[in-house]
């Protein structure tokens, strides 16, 4: 198709196909971001703790006690729990995913304060914590019986070693990458190795980046027990009845010491879902950006395309009284709204590179990938297609005599 007569047209209405170039540059620009915000957070909600969430409660007690007592309470507590009927195990651990707390440490091969070091989440757990959280081992064994030290005791003695430790694949890999990290030795607390004694497939850290893909997520486990004072307690229950067992744990720990005030009693799932509330409302707002933008769009090309068809009707009446068929009708508004859509998604283009520096300095947003750029190019020429395909139709059913005599 000749191309003159359309740039001609356009030349003499410049305004009109000015606001359409704009408003798709505009709608380029921020679907492309939007589309990418929105590909992280789906990222951060699909992203597994690497615990059997489903089965799992946690509930923090507080209370003000010397630490002695806190050590002998909680082994108490921990007896009552494991009791109930329907609880298949329970645990103390200084935090939990999804929860208030949050725990990370630095983690080298080396000794030594100037070594580089990978942070990763610190998990301080009692017994049976490998076994109540569900994690599964990839290679080597849970901790020993003899491995556990409390953590009163290692917190007033700097000399008392840590002497094992379970770290997650993605520690693994980044400290000992092409290697089996089992039987090797890193450095947590000062100068004094913990031992690999295992690792696990997935071990969340409490708190998730978002847009950071799990394998990328440093984290450990050391035997040192934790007491109520410090951490929470994790019970391991049947799905069905985590209702039940909740209050019945509530109960149970009242009755060994009512002086407790238990801050938190939720299942993991709970805790889960709280956690990335914001992330689905952002999911959903930016969802509605996109689609209020695309919407808008569409009729601002609908109502243009309109207005220049009966703006046109001579010129099409001529055209077809000359031979134009109905398909080169079609063609011409088509191709107009395509030149007019390329123009629009160039600039859009530009303007959605500006927009992820932005929002890269001001809030350490990863740049966007120029892979989103094509979709939103497609989308939008896709869009523009549809939405002059009315008013083209239009025009060129249009016959004639009849469209002369306007």
């Amino acid at each position: 198709m000749d191309l003159m007569p359309i740039l001609s047209t356009l030349r003499r209405h410049k305004t009109a196909a000015a606001l359409i170039v704009l408003e798709i540059a505009l709608s380029c620009a921020i679907v492309s971001n939007a589309l990418h915000l929105i590909s992280q957070r789906m990222d951060s909600l699909q992203q597994q703790s690497g615990l059997v969430e489903a089965e799992l409660l946690a509930l923090d007690v507080a209370g003000i006690t010397r630490s002695e007592d806190a050590d002998a309470t909680s082994v108490r507590d921990l007896q009552a729990l494991r009791a109930l009927p329907g609880v298949r195990g329970a645990a103390l651990v200084n935090q939990v995913p999804y929860g208030n707390n949050s725990s990370y440490s630095g983690v080298s091969t080396q000794p030594g304060e100037a070594v580089a070091k990978e942070e990763a989440a610190t998990y301080i757990v009692g017994e049976t914590a490998l076994e109540v959280m569900g994690l599964r081992l990839l290679e080597g064994r849970d901790f020993l019986p003899q491995e556990y030290q409390l953590q009163s005791k290692v917190e007033h003695d700097p000399e008392m070693a840590v002497p094992a430790a379970i770290i997650n694949r993605a520690l693994a890999q980044k400290l000992f990458p092409g290697q089996s990290a089992l039987g090797k030795a890193i450095y947590i607390f000062g100068d004094k190795p913990q031992t690999v004694v295992g690792v696990v497939e997935r071990l969340q850290p409490p708190h998730p980046k978002s847009g950071t893909a799990l394998k990328e997520q440093a984290a450990f486990l050391i035997p040192v027990r934790p007491s109520f004072a410090s951490g929470s307690y994790l019970l391991r229950v049947d799905p069905a009845r985590r209702s039940e067992l909740l209050k019945q744990a509530v109960g149970t720990i009242e009755q060994v010491d009512g002086r407790r005030i238990i801050n938190r009693k939720q299942t993991l799932s709970e805790m889960r879902e709280a956690y990335f509330a914001p992330d689905k409302a952002m999911v959903g707002l930016l969802a509605g950006v996109c689609v209020a933008l695309l919407v808008v769009t569409a009729f601002g090309i609908v109502g243009l395309a309109s207005f220049w068809v009966q703006q046109r009707s001579r010129m099409i009446g001529t055209r077809r009284a000359l031979g134009a068929t109905r398909g080169q009708i079609l063609r011409y508004f088509q191709t107009e709204n395509l030149l007019l859509s390329l123009l629009g998604i160039a600039l859009g283009m530009l303007g959605a590179y500006a927009l992820s520096l932005l929002l890269m300095q001001s809030y350490e947003m990863p740049r966007l990938p120029w892979s989103y750029l094509p979709i939103g190019a497609a989308l939008l020429i896709l869009l523009g297609q549809l939405a002059v395909l009315a008013p083209a139709r239009r025009a060129a059913a249009l016959p004639p005599v009849a469209a002369l005599r306007m």
